[in-house]
C-alpha cells in the first residue's frame, strides 16, 4: 500500500536563522480539484517562536505560499482556529493532485538571492524535531480527517557568549563543581564555533597550578570538577575565548573559613516564558534545573479548574515528586489560591510533601483561608502572600498567621510590595494608563513589620496566569523576574522548610547577589531581646556584606521601615559594620498589648545597574 509522504528541506535550523523553508508532502492518493490543504505553523505568537508569515504574494518578504507540481503558486489564505491565538494557512488545490506527485508549501521568499533577509525566522530555542502540522480536506468541504506532520530540528546558533554556573558560598579547601555552558546569542547551547576555538580557564586567586584551556563540546557544556580556594575571600570564575579575546566571568563566590550553610537559588512563585508548567511541566522542570541553573522550584497554577483541571493536576503532582533529589534540585508541589482582597489577598501556598489534593475555591472546606488553616497543620504547607500591594490583589495583614506565614514576597516582576513610591520605592507597582494594576498602600510590607507581623523575605518570577493574566500584554509596568536566596545546612526539602523556618532567605531582583546582615553575631530573621543580652539596650552592633554583580551604589539600613544609615560603596563588594548606639527605649516601636517594644533593622542593596536585593529583618525586643 502507498503511503504519503512528508519532509523539510532543510531538515536543520539554527536558532534565530533567517531562511526559505520547505515542506514537502507527497499524497498517498490522489487530491481532486478544490482539495484543501491547511499548515499550522505550530507557533504561539511569542517574540522568540517561529516568525509569523504573511500571505500577499506580492510581497516576498516572510511569504508563506503552495506550489503545485507544476510550479503554480498558490496564495494562503488565513483561517481562525479555537485552539490557537495565531491562525492556521489555507490553499485551495487549483487542479487534480495525483498521488505520487509533490506538493510544496515554503515559508521564506521566492527571491533566492535575498532569502537572508527576506525569509522567515526561525524559533530562538531548540528543540529536536520541531512539529508543523498539515491537515488534509480531501472533499473541499472543510473535513480535515487527514494530517501529516514535518520536523525541522532546531539547534543553537554560532557561539555568542559563556556561562559560567558556580556555586554562591563555599568553604575554605571546599572541593566544588563547576558547569560552564556555551551559548548562542538567544541563550542556547551550542557547540557551534570554528574549529579549533580555544577557551582559557584562569583567575589570579586559584592555585597556581590550573592551567587550563578547553574545547567547545560538541554538547554546547562542560563540567569541570574538584575546584576549591585555598584562602578566602570573594571569586569569580573567568573564561576567556582565545580566538576573539572575550573574557566572560562567572556570578561571584565568596568563600569562607568555616560556614555551616550554603546558599541556595530558587522561585516558588513563577512562570516558566517558554514552556508552561501545567501541560508542559516535563519540560519546565527540565528547563528551570538545567537551562536556568536554580536549585529548588515550586509549581505555582491558580487553583481555577479551567486552567488546573484534576488531569493537569495530577500530572503536575506526579513529575514534582520524580525531579525532587536532594543535592541537586528541590523540587514542592504548590498553588495560587485568591480571596478577597484586603482580607485575603493572594498565596502562593507551598506543600511540604508530595501527592497533596489542590484547595478549590468552590469547595466549602476551602473556601476561604480560615478554613484551610484550621483544617491542617503548619507542617502540611506555608502560605506565601504575594504581590499584597497590587491594587486587586493587596492584603491588610489583619489576618496574619504568622504559623503558616513564615515568609511573604516582597517582589516580583510586576513590582516591589516593600513601601510606596513616595516612600522610596525604586520598583513601583504601577501602571501607564488608567486601567492595570495600580499600588495600594495598605498592603506595604513595612506596615506589616511596623505592627509587629514577623516574616522573612521571598521574591517571585514572572506570571502571566489567573489574576496576572491581563498586565502581559497592556501598559502594566513589568520588571525583571526576582530570584529567592535561601541560606540552609542542607539542599533538601526538610533543609529548605527548616531555613524558612528561621527566615534564614532573602529576596533579589534576580542576580545572584550575594549578602547578609547580622546583630551582634545573630544572621537575618533572628529574634533578639534585651533579657538574654542586656547590651543590646544600648548598642546595636550591625554586621554584614554585599557581593554585586554589578559596583554597588547604595546600601540602606532600614531600620523601622525608614532608613536609618547609608553606606555608598562603589565597588561590587562591600563589608560594613555600624553601631546604632541610640537607646533602644527611645526608638522602639510600641504597640498596645502586651507584647514589649520592639525595633527590626533589614538592608536594601541597590546596584548601579538598578538592581536590588533585600535581606530579611532581624528584630530586637525590649
Amino acid at each position: 500500500m502507498r503511503r504519503s509522504i512528508s519532509y523539510t528541506e532543510p531538515k536543520v535550523a539554527f536558532a534565530g536563522e533567517t531562511k526559505t523553508w520547505k515542506f514537502i508532502y507527497t499524497p498517498a492518493n490522489d487530491l481532486p480539484k478544490g482539495a484543501r490543504l491547511k499548515f499550522d505553523l505550530g507557533s504561539k505568537g511569542r517574540g522568540f517562536d517561529w516568525e509569523r508569515p504573511q500571505t500577499n504574494v506580492k510581497n516576498k518578504k516572510n511569504l508563506i505560499w503552495l506550489e503545485t507540481p507544476g510550479k503554480k503558486r498558490i496564495e494562503a489564505i488565513e483561517v481562525s482556529t479555537r485552539d490557537t491565538k495565531l491562525p492556521h494557512y489555507q490553499f485551495t488545490l487549483p487542479g487534480d493532485i495525483k498521488a505520487g506527485e509533490e506538493v510544496a508549501i515554503y515559508l521564506g521568499t521566492p527571491d533566492k538571492a535575498g532569502t537572508q533577509k527576506k525569509g522567515s525566522r526561525a524559533q530562538s530555542y531548540t528543540v529536536r524535531r520541531r512539529p508543523f502540522k498539515l491537515y488534509i480536506d480531501a472533499k473541499g468541504k472543510g473535513e480535515y480527517k487527514e494530517s501529516e506532520t514535518f520536523y525541522i530540528d532546531v539547534k543553537g546558533n554560532a557561539l555568542h557568549s559563556i556561562r559560567i554556573i558556580v556555586p554562591s558560598i563555599v568553604n575554605k579547601n571546599q572541593r566544588f563543581d563547576v558547569i560552564v555552558r556555551f551559548e548562542d546569542p538567544f541563550g542556547n547551547l551550542t557547540g557551534n564555533a570554528p574549529e579549533g576555538t580555544l577557551i582559557e580557564f584562569s583567575y589570579e586567586r586559584l592555585r597556581e597550578s590550573i592551567n587550563w584551556k578547553l574545547f567547545v563540546p560538541e554538547t554546547g557544556f562542560i563540567n569541570l570538577p574538584n575546584l576549591y580556594f585555598n584562602e578566602p575571600g570573594v571569586y569569580k570564575i573567568q573564561l576567556k575565548n582565545l580566538a576573539t579575546n572575550e573574557t566572560f566571568s562567572s556570578c561571584p563566590i565568596k568563600c569562607f573559613s568555616c560556614t555551616d550553610r550554603q546558599l541556595y537559588w530558587g522561585n516558588f512563585h513563577g512562570e516558566s516564558v517558554l514552556y508552561d508548567a501545567g501541560q508542559n511541566i516535563e519540560s519546565c522542570l527540565r528547563h528551570i534545573r538545567d537551562e536556568e541553573a536554580l536549585q529548588f522550584f515550586s509549581t505555582s497554577s491558580f487553583e481555577s479548574e479551567v486552567e488546573t483541571p484534576a488531569s493537569i493536576w495530577k500530572g503536575i503532582s506526579s513529575h514534582v515528586a520524580e525531579f525532587n533529589e536532594d543535592d541537586r534540585f528541590t523540587t514542592f508541589l504548590g498553588m495560587q489560591w485568591a480571596g478577597a482582597p484586603e482580607a485575603e489577598g493572594l498565596r502562593q501556598i507551598v506543600y511540604t510533601k508530595d501527592s497533596k489534593p489542590i484547595f478549590r475555591k468552590k469547595e466549602s472546606k476551602s473556601n476561604n483561608l480560615k478554613k484551610i488553616y484550621n483544617s491542617h497543620t503548619s507542617k502540611d504547607f506555608f502560605s506565601i502572600p504575594t504581590f499584597t500591594m497590587g491594587s486587586e490583589t493587596f492584603y491588610d495583614f489583619e489576618n496574619f498567621a504568622p504559623d503558616y506565614e513564615k515568609v511573604v514576597e516582597i517582589y516580583n516582576a510586576w513590582g516591589s510590595s516593600e513601601c510606596t513610591k513616595a516612600e522610596g520605592n525604586p520598583r513601583p507597582i504601577s501602571t501607564k494608563s488608567k486601567k492595570g494594576m495600580k499600588e495600594k498602600a495598605e498592603g506595604s510590607i513595612r506596615k506589616a513589620l511596623n505592627k509587629n507581623l514577623r516574616f522573612g523575605f521571598v521574591a517571585g518570577g514572572l506570571d502571566d496566569r489567573g489574576v496576572f493574566q491581563d498586565l502581559f500584554d497592556s501598559k502594566q509596568v513589568q520588571y525583571s523576574p526576582g530570584l529567592t536566596a535561601i541560606l540552609a545546612t542542607n539542599h533538601s526539602r526538610d533543609g529548605l522548610i527548616q531555613a524558612l523556618n528561621k527566615k534564614s532567605c532573602y529576596a533579589t531582583t534576580g542576580p545572584r547577589i550575594i549578602t547578609e546582615i547580622e546583630i551582634a553575631g545573630a544572621p537575618m530573621g533572628s529574634e533578639l531581646n534585651t533579657k538574654v543580652k542586656p547590651g543590646l539596650a544600648y548598642n546595636r552592633h550591625i554586621t554584614g556584606y554585599a557581593v554585586g554583580t554589578a559596583p554597588i551604589k547604595e546600601i540602606f539600613i532600614i531600620r523601622n521601615g525608614k532608613p536609618f544609615h547609608t553606606f555608598t560603596p562603589k565597588n561590587d563588594t562591600f563589608e560594613f559594620a555600624h553601631d546604632d548606639d541610640q537607646p533602644l527605649d527611645k526608638v522602639a516601636l510600641k504597640l498596645k498589648g502586651d507584647r514589649p517594644p520592639f525595633v527590626y533593622y533589614y538592608i536594601r542593596v541597590e546596584q548601579e545597574d538598578g538592581h536590588l536585593a533585600w535581606t530579611s529583618p532581624i528584630w530586637v525586643d525590649l
